[in-house]
Parts: C-alpha cells; structure tokens; sequence
C-alpha cells in the first residue's frame, strides 16, 4: 500500500497494525480534506460522530433511540451517548487496523473517555495531527466557501472562484453556502473551538503524541507533511 500523493511507501503491516488517527483544527483548517485523502490512501474509514448519531437513529439501535429525542430539540448529545457509539463504531470490521477522526473529540473528557476506548480496543496511543492555520485564512475559507446544490462541488470565492459566479462549473447547479459559513457564525464557531477544543493540543502534547501541520500550505503539501509524519510513525514500530 503506498501513499501516492508525496510517493512514499508505507509499510503495511505497520502502518494499518492498529493506526487510530486524530486530526485536530479550527473549522476551515483542511482536516476533512486531508482526512479523505489519507481514508483513500490508507483504506482507513473517516468517521464522523455526526454520522454515526444519524446512522444509529435510523437503525433504531439503543443508542439510537437515547439520541433521537434530544437531536430533535436541537440539543447536544451527551458524552456518553456519543462515546457508546464510538465504541460501537469501533468494533466493526473496517476499523480493525484503523480509522480517521475529524473533528473529534472535542473535549478533553471526550479525549480521556477515547483513551480508555482505543486501549480496549488495543489500538494503544493515537496519533494525533493538529492543523496549524491563521485566523485570516481560516475566515476567508470558510465563509468564502459555496457548494453546488447538485453535485456537491465545493467552491471559494477568494481562492478557487466558479467561472460564473454562483453557478456550478460542472452542472450548472446554484451556488449555495451553508448557514454556519456565514462571516458572522464563522466567529462564534472560531471562538468556541478556541474555549472549548484547542486545550486538546495542550492534553496530547503532554501525552507526546501530538503533531502538528501548516494547515495553511497549499493542498497538495499539506498531503506531503501528513505523509512524511505517518512514514515516521511507522518508521518506529508503527505506534508512537
């Protein structure tokens, strides 16, 4: 198995011997971009906890059905609704050698609950990749960022404009942007991942298995930087 991107080899029966990865980063900073690309190199699930709420409501499972009642009100899901699913999640085939996680956890009870998990699961330490980027860049991404209503193509104003504005360039599909891109929304969600998830770097750096890319760089580097960190992951005994 190779990641193609940056031509670097990767061992498989190291890198996918039990590779649990966290990407951490303000919204903006690339982490489901990069978390794709790595899912389709690795064949590595990305999961998603927003996924897996949906999913287990529309199974009916125990959990399910906990969630179901307060994602209806508009409410947060509890910790341990959300980490029972994670666990659940866990425990299929996929996920035996390993998975991706974006924008999760959130909070550093969240991460402990995880450890605990992951160490269940004998996946040991996750490897966990924090997405450095400015605030001036993180703004013009997101709430520059429209989407086409029919084909899902996303498009930024400032660094990768449609040729007609507001118009899909590959099926004409209008232009659509998210009510939480808007510039305003984009500052209340900056100002909650700095209160509320940011002390996560500080929580794994102390556990020493934090890395860190230029979230900023150009797609393809930031790709690069991410395969260069998993080729010395694996380098060592495929664990940190």
């Amino acid at each position: 198995m190779a990641v193609a991107a940056n031509n670097v080899n990767l061992s498989p029966e190291k890198v996918t011997a039990k590779l649990a990865l966290i990407f951490l980063g303000p919204p903006g900073a690339g982490k489901g971009t990069q978390a794709k690309r790595i899912s389709n190199e690795l064949n590595l699930p990305h999961l998603s906890t927003g996924d897996m709420l949906r999913d287990a409501v529309t199974r009916g499972t125990e959990l399910g059905l906990l969630a179901k009642p307060i994602m209806a009100r508009g409410d947060l899901v509890p910790d341990e609704i959300v980490l029972g699913m994670v666990e659940e999640r866990l425990k299929r085939p996929d996920c035996t050698c390993g998975f991706i996680f974006d924008g999760f956890p959130r909070t550093i009870p969240q991460a402990e609950k995880l450890d605990e998990i992951l160490h269940r699961r004998g996946f040991g330490k996750p490897l966990v990749i924090e997405f450095m980027v400015n605030p001036e860049t993180l703004l013009k991404r997101v709430a520059g960022r429209w989407t086409c209503s029919i084909g899902g193509e996303t498009y930024n104003i400032y660094e990768r404009a449609p040729k007609v504005p507001g118009i899909c360039d590959n099926d004409g599909g209008k232009l659509v942007q998210r009510s939480d891109d808007q510039p305003e929304i984009v500052k209340e969600r900056f100002a909650a991942y700095q209160k509320q998830t940011l002390p996560l770097a500080d929580y794994y750096r102390g556990h020493g298995n934090l890395q860190t890319v230029d979230g900023g760089a150009e797609v393809n580097q930031v790709t690069r930087a991410l395969n260069e960190i998993l080729k010395r992951a694996a380098g060592s005994d495929g664990h940190l």
